[in-house]
């Protein structure tokens, strides 16, 4: 017996393409079947449709860029930035690394000290006045005998003679410091920098000449580097050893020996010289070594004509 019941044709699909509510095949007789169009999928979306459609999750009401006028973007924070406040004034180092350029922006009646001939540019509002600090250590020594102050309230812009980085220290009062002659830049009121002998033998192999700056006091102190700047932070006890050309400056004990080991027993040219460090204490540490560096210059500028 047929499968289709008395008064019932078998069902013929339409050929692909035939409009919808016009099924073929033989005339039907009596209740006929009501075709069903199978739903339709939705086209798939390529990558590009897909993005458009996206939308970001909504902003925190806390977020910076609440705070900007409507349309402006927020600006992004260069990579590496150093930026802080002091009693006085606000300061920015930006170009880190190698071109390092140190931003003071003055508050009135306030003033810091730098290293002369540091200066870029300055706001009209800003003074500056040097003053020379007479001292027969300083004559033999070859220490800065002056220093520029900056007063008043505006921007300073100050950066070194050299390719290297700005490091700022926070000097708390407690914690002393030692640095070289070449890597003062400049400092907040409350510091203080005195000239001291650090020992014959340290200065002949240490990379540093026989007096250096000891530093105390309250405040903000910029330091500048010949290269970038690592720190080193050592527990009580620990050790490091340092190559005695990349030091900027330290807070901790030192003594001088061979590369490799042993004690120093007679004097050298100085190559093969290290610095033993020992903690507690910090130690700020410059990527590239001047003295190298004007041994490669002399190389290959030649003898002088």
């Amino acid at each position: 017996m047929s499968q289709y019941g008395q008064g019932q044709q078998p069902y013929y699909p339409p050929p692909p393409g035939q409009p919808q509510g016009h099924p073929q095949g033989p005339p039907q007789h009596g209740q006929q079947q009501a075709y069903q169009q199978p739903p339709q999928q939705p086209p798939q979306q390529g990558y590009a449709q897909q993005h458009a459609q996206y939308q970001p999750p909504p902003i925190p009401q806390n977020h910076p860029s609440q705070s900007l006028p409507q349309g402006q973007p927020p600006q992004s924070q260069p990579h590496g930035i150093d930026a802080g406040t002091f009693q006085g004034g606000s300061y920015t180092v930006t170009h880190r690394d190698t071109n390092a350029v140190l931003t003071v922006d003055l508050q009135h009646g306030s003033s810091i000290r730098a290293k002369p001939g540091v200066m870029i540019h300055m706001a009209s509002t800003v003074q500056i006045t040097g003053e020379i600090k007479f001292s027969m250590k300083k004559m033999f020594t070859g220490g800065s005998m002056a220093e520029s102050t900056f007063a008043g309230h505006g921007k300073v812009a100050l950066a070194p003679t050299m390719f290297g980085d700005i490091v700022t220290l926070h000097l708390d009062g407690r914690t002393k410091w030692k640095i070289g002659k070449d890597a003062f830049v400049a400092c907040t009121q409350g510091v203080t920098k005195e000239t001291k002998t650090q020992g014959f033998g340290k200065a002949l192999f240490s990379g540093e000449s026989l007096f250096i700056y000891h530093i105390n006091g309250n405040g903000l102190l910029w330091l500048t580097s010949f290269g970038a700047v690592d720190k080193l932070d050592l527990q009580p006890g620990e050790q490091h050893i340092v190559d005695n050309g990349h030091l900027v400056a330290w807070s901790c004990d030192y003594s001088i020996e061979k590369a490799g080991g042993g004690s120093m027993t007679s004097l050298k040219t100085g190559e093969g010289l290290v610095c033993r460090f020992t903690g507690p204490g910090s130690i700020y540490i410059q990527t590239r070594n001047m003295e190298e560096f004007e041994s490669f210059i002399r190389t290959v500028a030649g003898p002088r004509q």
